[in-house]
């Protein structure tokens, strides 16, 4: 090792990272303006110099979003991480959220599914397209309801 000098810093491309995080260039640089992966140093040639911390960032990122956090989530989730204030039930308490987020959008798509489920049984498919009962149903005010004719 050489006195003063880095210890063992690899430093990668930006298209290096995003290979090894599993996303895309234009991704890492999105992510740099949203605020969530800090802008690296550039050589003297201009060019980024990533290390693997970027790349473990990157990948959290990629595996929060998978998860359904949105993108002010997961800088909640990185900001929790670096706070050392911050407690694993503030953690908890981020991600029992995003469950009860999930739980309703799958009650909301299970309404949808059974609406239209009701609309395609209104339909024999035969005929014009002009006169279907599920586009005039689509059509009118009161036709789509916010839940099934049975629930």
């Amino acid at each position: 090792m050489v006195e003063g000098g880095p210890v063992n810093t690899v430093t990668m491309t930006i298209g290096q990272v995003a290979r090894k995080a599993g996303i895309g260039v234009e991704t890492v640089r999105f992510y740099e303006r949203e605020g969530l992966l800090e802008e690296p140093e550039r050589r003297a040639s201009g060019y980024r110099q990533y290390g693997e911390e970027a790349v473990r960032r990157l990948r959290f990122i990629r595996r929060a979003k998978e998860l359904g956090f949105t993108l002010r989530e997961v800088a909640e989730l990185l900001a929790l991480r670096h706070d050392p204030g911050a407690t694993r039930t503030d953690v908890r308490e981020r991600v029992r959220a995003k469950v009860e987020d999930i739980e309703a959008k799958v009650r909301d798509l299970q309404m949808i599914r059974a609406v239209l489920l009701s609309l395609g049984e209104t339909c024999q498919g035969h005929g014009p397209a002009t006169d279907c009962p599920i586009l005039e149903a689509i059509d009118r005010d009161d036709g789509v309801e916010a839940t099934p004719p049975d629930a």
